[in-house]
């Protein structure tokens, strides 16, 4: 095996040479090496937060189904609630992977043992809880609080995304289902003089007889600015929003909400459940003519969208580098097979076998690949930590302009309702923790050889066709 020594001998007499193929590749395998590791890394992030945020499938009246239904019987399209009853949502709350769940009855009403806080640009008649307004030809009831009928306020997303916190008392757990307790916004209370203890009354906003009684458990703030219409109608005022067991929500819409909410949502132990839950679902004898299932990962998605960007720019830097890296080691060996055509004549000529040669350069360039791997495998954490965390930044900042270019229709996109049930915010993934692994050794190891051989091969075989005769001649 003389073509072995002949490599080291080679190398050693073309120390410049050597030292040029050993810088580049060093830095192919870098780049390689990072492109590997920051997608392990963003796998793993990915994972990690999909099982922590999980995902919800919230069930919900079909409302296309609806309007479709009542655009064929002839009749005039119309908004219309139907209720779910509690014994059918309680259905999906024992199928697999449900971690928790959270049943939702919105309502309107009136102040009347307290003053609502007034909107800028409403009407001191129009705020007032037994007035009216005229719209589209007909009358209606105006309402100056929203009520949020909840099972957990804990679960909500204006309390999990922190736009929403307990400043007193407590939450609304589970527990309360049945109770008439509730909490409100602490600027709410800072105006009527009301603290946790104290009890308010509100009524139905569609029958000014049907009041309730709440006793005061917590008090909130939120960071919230609602919705523009806001300054136009007080009870879409953040500062008007009450919380309220679901039972104590429905008993404001009267009796044919008696043990019925408007909607349940159903969190998953993790998002890539959803579907196989959806599936499940549909196998019980609720009635899916009539309600529908919403799958929603939006937070998901915002949190790892830019994490998944960034995976998949480095997996594109992995295939780019790597053909790239193929090319510019090729041409590089090519010129030095080329200045070496004499000293091949004159072995060939000898007798050395044409794969001695091919096995020699190959050894030459095997040797550098495995320098450069080294050299990849001591610098290529640091560097693919700075560089991950730098394209992921950009990514970040690119994001946020894309939903500042929105125009703020995001929220409405991601299902926000009037009361903000299933608005989706949460903190996207702001760094990653990169770290050379094995596996990730291994596959540079097996891409790095890849390229040193067919950076190799492909310029030897020209020139090995050549016969020592023409490549001696040639040479004079």
């Amino acid at each position: 095996m003389n073509f072995i020594k002949r490599a080291f001998w080679s190398m050693k007499a073309k120390k410049g040479k050597t030292f040029l193929q050993a810088v580049v590749f060093s830095v192919i395998c870098i780049f390689v090496l990072s492109g590997l590791t920051i997608q392990s890394a963003a796998k793993k992030s990915s994972e990690l937060a999909r099982q922590q945020l999980g995902g919800s499938v919230t069930l919900q009246v079909d409302r296309q189904k609806q309007m479709a239904q009542q655009q064929n019987n002839g009749e005039k399209r119309t908004f219309e609630s139907t209720p779910i009853s509690v014994s059918d949502a309680n259905k999906l709350t024992a199928l697999q992977h449900v971690k928790n769940y959270n049943f939702l009855t919105s309502a309107s009403a009136n102040a009347e043992s307290f003053d609502a806080i007034e909107s800028s640009g409403e009407s001191a008649d129009t705020s007032s809880g037994s007035s009216r307004f005229q719209g589209g030809g007909r009358q209606m009831m105006s309402a100056d609080i929203s009520i949020e009928g909840v099972l957990s306020t804990a679960l909500l997303d204006d309390f999990t995304g922190k736009s929403s916190k307990i400043t007193d008392g407590r939450a609304i757990t589970k527990t309360d289902a049945g109770t008439k307790v509730a909490v409100i916004n602490e600027t709410l209370a800072d105006q009527n003089k009301l603290k946790v203890g104290d009890s308010i009354t509100v009524s139905s906003a569609s029958d000014e007889s049907t009041t309730v009684k709440l006793k005061i458990v917590g008090l909130y703030k939120t960071t919230s600015s609602g919705d523009d219409q806001a300054q136009h109608f007080s009870f879409l005022n953040p500062d008007n929003k009450i919380y309220t067991p679901y039972t104590a929500a429905a008993a404001l819409k009267g009796s044919d909400y008696k043990n019925k909410i408007s909607s349940a949502v159903y969190y998953m132990d993790d998002a890539k459940y959803i579907d196989s839950f959806a599936a499940a679902a549909k196998k019980t004898s609720i009635d899916f003519k009539t309600y529908t299932l919403t799958t929603n990962d939006q937070v998901y998605q915002q949190m790892v969208g830019p994490i998944e960007n960034v995976a998949s720019f480095s997996k594109n830097v992995v295939y780019l580098v790597s053909i790239a890296g193929a090319v510019i080691l090729g041409l590089i060996v090519m010129m030095s097979i080329r200045e070496r055509k004499y000293e091949m004549g004159v072995l060939m000529a000898i007798g050395e076998k044409r794969w001695k040669l091919i096995g020699q350069f190959l050894t030459e360039i095997l040797i550098v690949a495995v320098i450069a791997i080294g050299i990849a495998a001591v610098t290529g954490s640091l560097i693919a930590n700075q560089l991950g965390n730098q394209l992921l930044s950009q990514q970040i900042s690119s994001s946020n302009d894309s939903e500042q270019a929105s125009g703020g229709w995001g929220e409405m996109s991601r299902g926000g309702g009037m009361f903000g049930h299933h608005s989706s915010s949460a903190d996207v993934i702001t760094s990653i923790q990169v770290n050379v692994s094995l596996n990730d050794l291994l596959l540079l190891g097996g891409i790095g050889f890849g390229i040193a051989v067919i950076a190799t091969l492909l310029p030897s075989v020209s020139v090995m066709r050549l016969h020592p005769k023409t490549i001696l001649t040639k040479q004079e």
